[in-house]
């Protein structure tokens, strides 16, 4: 602007000096959820590391090829999803064909197979029986654990209510150094055998490999806190029959 035929400069700044520092409520609201949700990211990291790394050391020399696996007395087939008409998975049917195969070789005397039964109308423990017998495997060389509800639940009622003291744990190979080691740190005396067979289902396997890192949390947690099963149950003596037949 001009005044007296000279002009005057504006300074736009002017007072901005005197003008207080201090952040909005929000701008500091939005500081802290930064802080709280970079804490967060960095301890879920370091919790699925740790985890993971527990996991592979206590599995080490554990897991082996089905050529290679020692014999156990008992196979323990973890369950996987049972399809509507009561036909296993093909996930589950490459676990079973592993158990069945550990049989024909004389590398176990029993198959525990271990699954969720909690509604009437979706039995696994069930499937996985009926499609081992329909193969082969003797009748009287298969037990049934209707309480499997997840890794950790079956390897505590294998060795609480089944009384297995050394098994063979049997599941997909992304899995099965988290089923050993759980099952070693219960009190199993446990080595694995990992199916490779539906690698060609390949989201699938993705998913279920990467859903390993998170599930390695909940076994390290379940382990240190030593949770009970969420069907205790009493002990049972149906695998003793099977061994001593």
């Amino acid at each position: 602007m001009s005044s007296g035929g000279r002009d005057v400069p504006v300074d736009h700044n002017y007072g901005m000096d005197d003008a207080p520092a201090h952040p909005t409520r929000r701008t500091r609201w939005l500081r802290r959820k930064l802080v709280v949700c970079a804490a967060a990211a960095v301890t879920v990291a370091l919790l699925v590391t740790g985890s993971g790394y527990w996991v592979r050391a206590s599995a080490a020399e554990h897991v082996y090829e089905l050529a290679d696996v020692p014999a156990a007395p008992v196979a323990l087939v973890l369950g996987a999803q049972v399809r509507p008409d009561g036909t296993p998975s093909e996930f589950l049917a490459g676990r079973l064909e592993v158990a069945r195969r550990l049989v024909e070789a004389d590398r176990v005397r029993a198959v525990l197979v271990s699954g969720d039964h909690r509604e009437w109308d979706y039995d696994e423990p069930g499937a996985m029986r009926r499609w081992l017998i329909d193969r082969g495997v003797p009748a009287d060389r298969i037990v049934q654990d209707h309480a499997g509800l997840d890794t950790y639940d079956s390897c505590l009622r294998a060795r609480r209510v089944f009384g297995v003291e050394q098994a063979i744990v049997v599941t997909q190979s992304f899995h099965i150094e988290r089923a050993v080691t759980v099952c070693r740190r219960v009190g199993v005396d446990a080595v694995g055998v990992g199916d490779d067979s539906v690698r060609r289902f390949e989201r699938a396997w993705r998913w279920g490999a990467f859903r390993e890192r998170f599930a390695s949390v909940k076994a390290a947690y379940d382990v240190l806190v030593g949770r009970d099963p969420a069907l205790p149950g009493p002990p049972e003596t149906s695998l003793d029959d099977a061994l001593r037949d």
